[in-house]
């Protein structure tokens, strides 16, 4: 059972910064894509940025210039660098993982962590 721990959530300023760690129980080698997620209150899931297993990103275009997303394979972990943070950017963040196989898909979550940007 994969198991993904997200810390580094918390209160800041507008303009702020705060660094997100997703941290896997297993080499996230072995995984195809992983990504960080977010729900705000009354709002879907939306996806904020992922890396592949090649090292490609892709943001929202809400966080473009502003978050960086990156991975360190020797510990297992991926960051969510967020910069000039927003009172819209206040939501639960969530870490992703995803394998594909011959039979589809696997996700994986992390049980989430809370960033809250006041004003």
């Amino acid at each position: 059972q994969v198991q993904l721990v997200e810390s580094g959530g918390g209160l800041v300023q507008a303009g702020g910064s705060l660094r997100l760690s997703c941290a896997a129980s297993r080499s996230i080698s072995s995984f195809n894509d992983m990504g960080w997620y977010r729900q705000a209150p009354g709002k879907e899931r939306e996806l904020v940025a992922g890396i592949t297993s090649g090292g490609s990103t892709n943001y929202a275009d809400s966080v473009k210039g502003r978050f960086s997303i990156s991975r360190d394979n020797g510990k297992n972990t991926v960051y969510l660098q967020m910069n000039s943070l927003k009172p819209e950017d206040t939501a639960v963040y969530y870490c992703n993982a995803v394998v594909y196989h011959a039979l589809g898909s696997s996700k994986y979550w992390g049980q989430g962590t809370q960033v809250t940007v006041s004003s």
